[in-house]
């Protein structure tokens, strides 16, 4: 079996869960001011895997909200997710072992003035459900 599937999917379907309040996706689209707060998961170029089942990660996560402080605040939630809950954990696609923030979350540019983004990019090792 392949170590590779949606990461981005698998992420989103479990951060819908954990944080209902916000909307958790791989794309932004031009109504993202009326969907505050936004949780935008995208893999990165990078990782790798075994050949056989484990891969390896790569992925940013954005958060955009309407003030500096709600962005920080749910940017640490979400880092605690990904770092405390995430680890260890299994869904009916994968299983999640080890994972590490590569970048702390911290405020990141975006065009749109009239919002915030703050990110961190996480390293995540995992395997398909057998």
């Amino acid at each position: 079996m392949t170590a590779l599937f949606d990461i981005e999917l698998e992420l989103i379907t479990l951060g819908t869960a954990r944080f209902p309040g916000a909307v958790v996706r791989d794309e932004l689209d031009n109504n993202l001011l009326a969907e505050l707060p936004t949780i935008r998961v995208q893999q990165v170029p990078g990782g790798g895997d075994d050949g056989l089942k484990l891969a390896r990660f790569l992925v940013d996560i954005d958060v955009f909200a309407a003030t500096r402080g709600d962005a920080i605040t749910l940017a640490r939630q979400v880092h605690d997710w990904v770092t405390s809950e995430l680890r260890g954990s299994t869904s009916s696609a994968a299983v999640i072992g080890r994972v590490a923030a590569l970048s702390l979350p911290a405020s990141r540019p975006y065009e749109n003035v009239t919002l915030r983004r703050v990110g961190a990019t996480y390293e995540i090792f995992c395997h398909p459900v057998s």
